[in-house]
């Protein structure tokens, strides 16, 4: 298996820029998809949050687009944003997103 990051966005969230100068940053590779551009990929962003909420990350199988491992439940309650759900993590701050990609093995 091959881990890699799957990067949900829009061209007009200041997040997800602020998210992709960051990974640059860190030199991390991302595939980034637009959801506003593919509506089966904004399916898929909100079978996982509950809505079209960007930035959201997944660790994927190479080029698969399901999560590599079931993402953990959502706390009761809450929203998805800064949550660390294992293979998922949306509107993370840098700092979230930094340690969850330390976390799942894909920055040192």
């Amino acid at each position: 298996m091959t881990k890699e990051v799957l990067f949900y966005m829009t061209t007009w969230c200041p997040s997800c820029h602020a998210a992709q100068d960051a990974l640059a940053e860190w030199g991390v590779t991302a595939r980034s998809v637009n959801i506003g551009r593919d509506r089966e990929a904004a399916g898929r962003v909100r079978a996982l949050t509950g809505f079209e909420s960007v930035p959201t990350f997944v660790i994927v199988d190479g080029a698969g687009v399901d999560p590599m491992e079931p993402p953990a439940p959502l706390p009761a309650g809450r929203g998805p944003r800064g949550v660390d759900r294992g293979s998922v993590i949306t509107e993370p701050t840098n700092a979230e997103l930094k340690a969850w990609l330390i976390k799942n093995g894909l920055l040192p």
